[in-house]
């Protein structure tokens, strides 16, 4: 109800038609969803947030009753899909499922998007990734030292495969920067889903690629990997953590974590039903409490993380914070 509760000196029927209210919005709230949800990502078909979202398409209705579209709209490196999300009504029918971090932080901070964070309510960041130095297997280079001594001697001769807006695609100018170098050096070549990058590194398009590790072992035998964008080693790729690569060039850059692929509604819809946004989590973690599912994600390479409302929002504003500092180099 939006009026103030009444007085018990205004009569009984105002009070019973107070008890209607709630009970009718309760049970509204109950019923959600009543009809298909539509799942937003802001990024090509095949890339790892796309399969993150088809992935949940499939087993999360039998926990919402309800069937799920996934709906791509790519550009600008998914800033087109935030914006579209928060323009739907705020009913929870169209959900943003997409790589949610560092995305909506670099569209606000870099390429002028008319939202905030707090536009957002965060559901849940299932795979956090961590991204990849690798170089095309033919090129013969076998470190990210050589690499860059590639790139030096070279200049404007390589290129390198990355989704604009990404972990991935900042990193690949903070080690430019730390480097110095710039991307007149390094062509930068921006695809807009991390799957279009792999298949272009993997057949030779471009030199050199900076993108989710854990989605890229479709291309392992094509690629050579340089170095994990981690402080420590990544498990099954043998590749240094990058600052222990640096350190043979005196060169150290900060590491950044890669995409968190998850769910995220409007902070209206959140708000407004906040019952509804629960049915949402309680439905997203049953999902991942499903064997099924869990077999699923592990055949296709696909994070399975609950980290739930909260620590999903406190780990998109740790990169957004980040962000803040080093955004500046993709400008």
């Amino acid at each position: 109800m939006t009026a103030s509760t009444p007085l018990l000196t205004t009569g009984l029927c105002l009070a019973v038609a107070g008890m209607v209210g709630v009970t009718s919005t309760a049970s509204a709230q109950d019923d959600w969803p009543e009809r298909p949800l539509n799942f937003v990502v802001g990024f090509g078909v095949g890339g790892s947030a796309d399969r993150t979202a088809r992935a949940l398409s499939q087993f999360m209705p039998e926990e919402l009753g309800q069937p799920i579209t996934v709906v791509n709209r790519e550009g600008a490196g998914g800033q087109l899909a935030a914006t579209y999300v928060l323009a739907q009504p705020d009913d929870g029918y169209t959900v943003l499922a997409t790589a949610i971090s560092p995305y909506l932080a670099n569209s606000i901070i870099n390429t002028g998007a008319d939202y905030e964070l707090e536009d957002f309510a965060f559901v849940n960041g299932q795979w956090s990734d961590w991204d990849i130095i690798a170089a095309n297997a033919d090129l013969g280079i076998t470190s990210l030292a050589g690499m860059i001594e590639a790139i030096s001697e070279n200049p404007g001769e390589h290129s390198v495969s990355v989704v604009p807006g990404s972990a991935g695609h900042l990193t690949t100018y903070i080690l430019l920067d730390a480097a110095g170098l710039t991307d007149s050096d390094l062509n930068v070549v921006t695809y807009e889903s991390g799957g279009a990058a792999r298949t272009a590194v993997a057949g030779g398009q471009v030199d050199f690629t900076i993108l989710g590790g854990e989605g890229s072992e479709g291309i392992r035998e094509m690629i050579t990997p340089l170095a994990v964008v981690r402080d420590t080693p990544a498990p099954n790729w043998d590749a240094p953590p990058v600052n222990e690569a640096l350190a043979e060039l005196d060169l150290e850059i900060p590491v950044l974590s890669g995409s968190i692929r998850g769910l995220a509604t409007s902070a209206e819809f959140r708000d407004q039903y906040p019952d509804r946004f629960q049915t949402l989590v309680d439905a997203y973690r049953r999902t991942l409490e499903n064997p099924e599912f869990i077999a699923h994600l592990e055949e296709n390479s696909i994070g399975a993380d609950w980290l739930g409302p909260e620590a999903t929002t406190d780990a998109v504003m740790t990169t957004y914070e980040v962000l803040q500092e080093y955004g500046h180099l993709l400008d």
